[in-house]
């Protein structure tokens, strides 16, 4: 009686697998012809998906690595400028270290004068320093009538003092006269300013003896005889010296050794040779 209930199972369960294995060769043959339509549709759908996934995958890689550009850019542009100001700053240093030192050269090279530096803090208008004003007066024990020195010689004298400025009135203005000698020879002549003719970077020199010798090059510089300026002080060079059509005077141009459109520290002597006419002579 149990053998039949087992082999009435036996045979139950190979029916069910029998139908399962109909069915789903029915049910596949079914849905084949479905899925293959619905993978025509879909798979398009899904490339499309994938293809604007990747577009907005590297628009958003994009726009970091642009992100990450500008901030770089910007740094970079930031480091730049404070590299340009630091080398500004030093070349600045440099310039003003390189005029100390040329005015400590200038210091050195007149030791008999006692000296007090100053800067220049104004000009009159125009593009040379004919007049300007320095930073001590007579507080510093600045004097009308003090020679004033810069750029390897004379510059000029003061004119006027308050007490913590003076004004100076260079060699090159027009009412400027200075008693002058040829250093080699000791022959006198006078170095007059004038403001059209320093355009070529020249004054003129006049008054030289027909038989003076007084040469291209020779230096000239304040003479003994001055009555303003104190001697021995480097005015600049000869040149172009010629005989006068009266025969009796030889002039000429000098080079100044001072340079009058860019002056910045100047020294001033603070001895004075004689109180009164500071136009020069």
């Amino acid at each position: 009686m149990e053998s039949k209930q087992n082999r009435y199972i036996l045979i139950g369960l190979t029916i069910i697998c029998v139908v399962l294995i109909v069915v789903t060769s029915i049910t596949d043959s079914w849905l084949a012809p479905l899925r293959t339509g619905v993978g025509y549709v879909l798979i398009p759908i899904q490339s499309g998906v994938n293809r604007v996934g990747s577009v907005i995958y590297d628009e958003l890689v994009d726009f970091s690595q642009l992100k990450t550009a500008l901030e770089e850019n910007a740094a970079l542009k930031q480091e730049v400028s404070e590299l340009t100001e630091t080398n500004n700053r030093l070349m600045s240093q440099q310039f003003e270290l390189e005029r100390l030192r040329q005015l400590y050269e200038l210091d050195q090279n007149y030791l008999q004068y006692e000296k007090v530096a100053a800067r220049v803090i104004a000009n009159d208008t125009g593009d040379w320093f004919q007049v300007f004003r320095i930073n001590k007066g007579s507080a510093d024990g600045i004097e009308v009538g003090n020679n004033v020195m810069a750029g390897g010689g004379l510059v000029g004298i003061v004119t006027d003092t308050g007490a913590n400025y003076a004004t100076v009135r260079s060699i090159i203005d027009d009412s400027s006269r200075v008693s002058a000698m040829a250093m080699q020879s000791g022959d006198t002549c006078l170095v007059g300013g004038d403001l059209t003719l320093y355009k070529e970077g020249r004054l003129r020199i006049s008054n030289i003896k027909k038989n003076a010798d007084v040469k291209e090059g020779d230096r000239i510089v304040t003479s003994n005889i001055s009555s303003a300026f104190l001697p021995g002080i480097l005015i600049g060079y000869a040149t172009d010296i010629t005989v006068d059509s009266n025969q009796l005077t030889s002039s000429g141009y000098l080079i100044p050794v001072a340079e009058f459109d860019s002056l910045q520290e100047v020294l001033i002597i603070t001895q004075v040779k004689q109180t009164g006419d500071t136009t020069g002579e």
